[in-house]
């Protein structure tokens, strides 16, 4: 019994740095990931100004107002919907 302590805080230790390095890795994969690539939808990149996403993907068929500090804004589209923080876009959201 007296073994066993020392055995399972090893075992423990070392099972826990893989798990935090997948999610991490996942993440970073999904990051790195083109707008268009993994659903076939062209969309608003990250980074993108509040005019450029309208020059290219035209009115939104609803604009909802800034809400919170930072002002987030949302643009929802057909088929997905822009958050923007102040004017960029922070993320773009597939509808399903």
């Amino acid at each position: 019994m007296r073994h066993l302590a020392p055995l399972l805080l090893i075992t423990a230790l070392f099972a826990t740095p893989p798990l935090a390095m997948s999610d991490t890795l996942l993440l970073d994969a999904i990051a790195e990931t083109p707008a268009n690539s993994t659903t076939g939808i062209l969309r608003p990149a990250r980074g993108q100004t509040m005019e450029q996403v309208y020059d290219k993907f035209g009115q939104a068929q609803q604009e909802m107002p800034a809400i919170g500090k930072p002002p987030i804004t949302r643009w929802i589209y057909k088929n997905f919907t822009v958050y923007f923080e102040y004017d960029r876009v922070i993320d773009t959201v597939i509808h399903r």
